[in-house]
């Protein structure tokens, strides 16, 4: 045999087989005066990261930082490169969730033309574990605000409400989410949860394949919405668009794993009903009302009533571009953010006492004449 055949047959570097011929038997595996590593209280806990299923490098140097190590990635990978071979196949057996079980939350990302110019677009993925219906709904942010929207509006794109949420470890969602540690969440994305009626859950660390449904249709709209839609003339254009392939395309299509039209699934999904009021995803702030009767927000003042200057007010600022004012629980003052070269936004009845009480003198011009002639 040849010995890249040998190799190949043995599992083993064709350079290996010829030191070996040239030796005369195997190696031994032992290396004489082999030099202790820094690395060596650390590899039960790498094996054990193996064993889980974390092979990337990085991330088991970040879980080792952790526990005191002070070297580098590069031992690391020499310690376990000559392991890869014992990795388990990216095979894994498809978990099917019952109807109305399971809604697994994403966010994709992809540049495009918004308003004649490339911009960077955002777009949260809501997809149901078994009927494989989705929705998703894009912004200019990934935050948790924009986070809970757009769970929210998949819920009311769907009529109702799964049972569970799988989300990834993202901040909006999960505070902390350590390998054999319990599972820390948001304290808001908790409050969602109990306000709709669904439990949370977050994917094993380092394991996205956990809700590999939603990360395929994150490429799938990627490669399909975005291929046929290039230009928007807005954000607000691009959702119009969204909805429109939603009901026409996406929701029309026969799924290649369970082999039906998505929509008529969707039909057995046994969602739960939506609450009554909507989970509020406004920015909450603390605001000083100014003595002149205005509140300063993102670069622009708006008008607040007379009876609260001096006070602290709260300020809810919608996704939508709305902006409440409240104080003491109550809505006194509601405006539209405005772009700061637009000027302030003034309410007129807001200073209405406020002028009531200014006082203007009267002047006698004659003392300004006997001025002139002087």
């Amino acid at each position: 045999m040849y010995q890249t055949d040998i190799a190949h047959e043995v599992g083993v570097h064709p350079k290996t087989v010829s030191r070996a011929l040239k030796r005369g038997s195997a190696p031994t595996g032992e290396r004489p005066n082999a030099r202790h590593s820094i690395l060596d209280p650390f590899k039960p806990f790498i094996d054990e990261l193996l064993k889980q299923g974390v092979w990337n490098g990085r991330v088991i140097l970040r879980e080792l930082q952790d526990k005191g190590y002070a070297g580098s990635t590069t031992i690391i990978g020499d310690y376990i490169r000559p392991k890869r071979p014992l990795r388990a196949s990216k095979a894994t057996v498809r978990f099917e969730t019952d109807p109305g079980e399971q809604m697994q939350h994403d966010w994709g990302e992809i540049v495009t033309v918004v308003g004649d110019r490339p911009r960077k677009v955002y777009f949260t993925v809501n997809t149901l574990g078994y009927s494989r219906r989705f929705h998703f709904w894009c912004t200019d942010s990934t935050d948790a605000e924009h986070t809970y929207e757009g769970i929210i509006r998949s819920f009311e794109y769907f009529g109702g409400v799964t049972k569970e949420v799988l989300v990834d470890n993202q901040k909006s969602a999960v505070i902390s989410h350590r390998i054999g540690e319990k599972v820390r969440f948001n304290e808001r994305f908790i409050d969602l949860a109990g306000h709709y009626g669904f439990v949370p859950r977050a994917c094993r660390p380092y394991r996205a394949r956990t809700k590999g449904k939603d990360e395929r249709m994150v490429g799938y709209i990627k490669h399909n919405f975005f291929v046929r839609y290039r230009r928007f003339e807005s954000l607000a254009h691009m959702n119009q668009l969204a909805y429109q392939w939603l009901e026409g395309e996406a929701d029309m299509r026969v799924h290649g794993t369970v082999k039906e039209i998505v929509k008529e699934r969707f039909l057995r999904e046994a969602l739960g009903p939506l609450p009554l009021a909507r989970y509020d995803t406004s920015y909450h702030e603390q605001r000083l009302a100014q003595w002149d009767g205005y509140i300063d927000v993102d670069g622009n003042r708006y008008s607040i009533p007379d009876q609260v200057r001096g006070a602290m007010v709260t300020v809810r600022i919608g996704l939508d571009g709305d902006l409440l004012v409240l104080h003491d629980g109550e809505r006194i003052a509601a405006h539209r953010l405005r772009e700061t070269n637009e000027g302030w936004s003034t309410v007129p009845h807001h200073h209405a006492s406020l002028w009531g009480q200014t006082h203007v003198e009267h002047r006698d011009l004659s003392v300004y004449e006997e001025v002139l002639c002087n």
